[in-house]
């Protein structure tokens, strides 16, 4: 199946005169097409998340990534250095799951208000914080295909304090796909343990993804940790779930 020819943009997402920056990209011909939310790592909205948003596009979805840092810092974009990290840390120390699930429903009603676009289910995909913000995501009704990559702290803390992430568990009503690197120290593997049991305690559709070798970023080429056999392969699984869930 040939990619599809893509538009992209910048759009305002914006609720109660709070604007929310988002990256939308689009196949350029006519049709009907699945919905999917992009979810940035702590670095924002930088060439990386704008290039997945692209590849989801090209596949044949209307993919949108809102800003998840539009409260802390607007514009907000970075590298990969020690320094970004720490800046990007603080950002995302700084989020309210509450915001952050506000914010995602608005990308999804902004979607629902285009003609072009399925209403009947949409996928989420996020990585590093965003991996743990699509954990939350899976919790909204809309959502029905997640992909959460490598995110920390699902077992231990969510985004403004509360009972972590993983406690959420039981409200996830569609299918999620989450993706591990055995090397990566940020996540031990007993977390990772943990969540593949709450999933399968409370009867969710998931799958669980565990590559030896792989680090944390094992997906983002730009980052020293891209590991080229797992990204591959668990892009294909991204393509597999959102292909059987949201195109069946």
């Amino acid at each position: 199946m040939s990619e599809q020819v893509i538009d992209t943009t910048t759009v305002k997402l914006s609720q109660d005169n709070f604007p929310v920056s988002a990256y939308l990209a689009q196949p350029q011909a006519s049709g009907s097409y699945p919905g999917v939310v992009v979810l940035q790592e702590i670095f924002g909205i930088n060439d990386h998340i704008r290039e997945v948003t692209e590849r989801i596009a090209k596949l044949g979805y209307v993919a949108i990534a809102p800003a998840l840092f539009q409260r802390q810092a607007p514009g907000f974009a970075t590298g990969y250095t020690p320094e970004d990290i720490e800046i990007g840390r603080g950002y995302a120390m700084q989020t309210q799951a509450s915001e952050l699930l506000n914010d995602i429903q608005l990308a999804i009603d902004y979607l629902k208000s285009l003609p072009q676009v399925n209403k009947d289910g949409f996928g989420c995909i996020g990585f590093c914080f965003g991996g743990h913000v699509a954990y939350l995501a899976a919790t909204l009704p809309d959502i029905k295909a997640t992909a959460s990559f490598y995110g920390a702290g699902i077992t231990t803390r969510t985004p403004g304090g509360g009972a972590p992430t993983v406690t959420r568990t039981p409200e996830i009503k569609g299918t999620l796909y989450a993706f591990f690197g055995m090397a990566d120290a940020s996540i031990p593997v007993e977390q990772v343990d943990e969540i593949a049991a709450e999933l399968e305690k409370y009867n969710i559709s998931h799958h669980v993804f565990r590559y030896d070798g792989a680090d944390h970023g094992f997906f983002c080429d730009r980052r020293g940790s891209y590991n080229p056999k797992a990204a591959a392969d668990a892009w294909e699984q991204v393509k597999q779930l959102f292909g059987s869930v949201l195109k069946a």
